[in-house]
C-alpha cells in the first residue's frame, strides 16, 4: 500500500514484526530445505545418500558422495513415475543433471537463506519443484500417498515464491537490505 504525500509516494508496510519475522524465517528455513539435500548429497551424510538401506551402516563422505563421481540424481530419477517417467528416467546418471541439480539446489538454497537473489531462487525453486512433482507425484501414481493431487512440492513452490514477494517489501533477517543498495541490483531489480 502506498500514502501520496504532496509529489512524493511513500510506501507504507503494515503488519507486526512478529509477522514479518516468521517470513524472514519461513524464507531461510524454505532455502534449508534446498540446501540440505545439497550438502548430504556432495558428502554422502546418510540422510538420503550414503545410507545402506539394509543395514542402515552409513559411509559418510564414501562412494556414494558426489565428490567422489556418484551419480546422485540417478537413484531419485530412475525411480520416476506417471506419464513422464520414461523422460526423467532417461535423465537420471547424466552428468550434466548432476551438475545443474547440485548448482540449483546450493543456489536456491543459499539465494533463500541469505535473502540476496531471492526472486531468482524463488523462481528457479518453483521450476525445481515442479520437475520434482511431474516426475513423481503425478496424480494417482504415487503409493501410499494422502492426497492425489497435492503434495509438499506444490505447497513449498507456491508458499516459497509467496513470502518471497511479500517480503521484498520489509525482509527482517538475511542481507536483502544491504543486497538491495548495491548499485548493480539497484538498476536490476530481476537480481533483487
Amino acid at each position: 500500500m502506498a500514502t501520496t504525500t504532496g509529489d512524493t509516494d511513500v510506501a507504507v508496510t503494515s503488519g507486526s514484526r512478529l509477522g514479518w519475522t516468521a517470513l524472514s524465517f519461513a524464507r531461510i528455513l524454505i532455502g534449508f530445505i534446498f540446501f540440505w539435500p545439497f550438502l548430504d548429497k556432495l558428502f554422502a551424510l546418510g540422510f538420503s545418500t550414503g545410507k545402506d538401506s539394509k543395514t542402515g551402516v552409513v559411509a559418510y563422505f564414501g562412494p556414494k558422495a558426489w565428490i567422489h563421481g556418484n551419480h546422485v540424481t540417478q537413484g531419485y530419477l530412475g525411480s520416476s513415475t506417471g506419464p513422464l517417467a520414461s523422460f526423467f528416467s532417461g535423465l537420471g546418471g547424466q552428468r550434466w543433471t548432476d551438475w545443474a541439480f547440485m548448482i540449483g539446489l546450493a543456489g536456491i538454497g543459499l539465494a533463500l537463506m541469505l535473502g540476496m537473489g531471492t526472486k531468482i531462487g524463488a523462481w528457479s525453486g518453483v521450476a525445481m519443484l515442479a520437475m520434482m512433482y511431474t516426475s513423481h507425484a503425478w496424480p494417482g501414481t504415487v503409493a501410499g500417498a494422502s492426497n492425489p493431487f497435492l503434495d509438499e512440492h506444490i505447497v513449498y513452490a507456491v508458499t516459497g515464491l509467496g513470502i518471497v514477494y511479500v517480503e521484498l517489501q520489509r525482509q527482517a533477517v538475511g542481507l536483502g537490505s544491504w543486497w538491495r543498495k548495491l548499485p548493480i541490483v539497484q538498476k536490476n531489480n530481476w537480481l533483487v
